[in-house]
């Protein structure tokens, strides 16, 4: 995916703004820097969530394998099947752990009901939950854990085979445990997927991520590979930030 001159901002505030930037293919880019400094209204941007505010704007592009995502063409559910997203907070459905897996299978038609049980059982194997969750996959995702329905809700978006994966903040109200095993999930994606990871945790960023982008009033800093960026920032305002200097 690729910025293009890009600005968003919701009535008469500006959020970011001269965003020009290529996401890598089949890696996973973090996105890092000081709460209001427009991370996460870029990452929803890139599958045009932002769309559902009130007096949301946007300028200039965002290109994904060549085509604008903001095409009058474009069918947002189509979108998104492409650019998934979890979210900081597990958000389960109102149905069973089963029927979360299949809500976007259903949806968007991928298969027919024979191959449903294959389907469920794929991807909570993948996301590590099968042994946990197979004897109740008719039960409600809300007896499970924290960290289990988080997982639930990565499998959930994984079962519609997108291409481009967006994570915010998702291990955020997560134990270390926990953390370790999805940031180890999520690592087993690449290079079949492509990811895109919002987080306050530094470490995370360094430890998961193959390049990192650092936002700060509203503006990219600095986008290079993980390990230059932590080691050798060339900006004083990344040097600051990844040391613990600012905030």
């Amino acid at each position: 995916m690729q910025a293009r001159n890009l600005a968003l901002g919701f009535g008469s505030a500006t959020i970011l703004s001269d965003l020009n930037l290529d996401i890598p293919k089949g890696a996973i880019t973090a996105f890092i820097g000081p709460t209001g400094s427009g991370k996460t209204t870029f990452l929803r941007a890139l599958n045009r969530m932002n769309d559902r505010v009130a007096k949301h704007w946007h300028r200039g592009d965002v290109v994904l394998e060549g085509s604008s995502i903001y095409s009058p063409g474009v069918q947002l559910m189509a979108l998104r099947r492409r650019v998934g997203m979890v979210f900081q907070r597990p958000n389960p459905f109102p149905m069973s752990i089963a029927g979360n897996i299949l809500s976007g299978v259903r949806a968007h038609r991928i298969a027919g009901k024979d191959h449903y049980h294959d389907i469920v059982e794929a991807r909570l194997r993948e996301v590590g939950l099968w042994e946990a969750v197979s004897n109740r996959l008719n039960s409600s995702p809300f007896s499970l854990s924290g960290g289990q329905q988080q997982l639930l809700c990565l499998a959930r978006a994984l079962a519609i085979g997108p291409e481009v994966l967006l994570l915010d903040e998702p291990t955020s109200s997560l134990d270390p445990v926990t953390t370790e095993n999805i940031e180890a999930m999520i690592r087993s994606l690449v290079p079949a997927l492509t990811i895109i990871i919002v987080t306050h945790n530094l470490g995370q960023a360094r430890r998961l991520s193959d390049a990192t982008v650092f936002f700060y009033q509203g503006k990219m800093v600095e986008f290079t590979e993980t390990a230059q960026l932590f080691e050798n920032p060339q900006q004083p305002a990344t040097a600051r930030y990844v040391s613990g200097r600012m905030g």
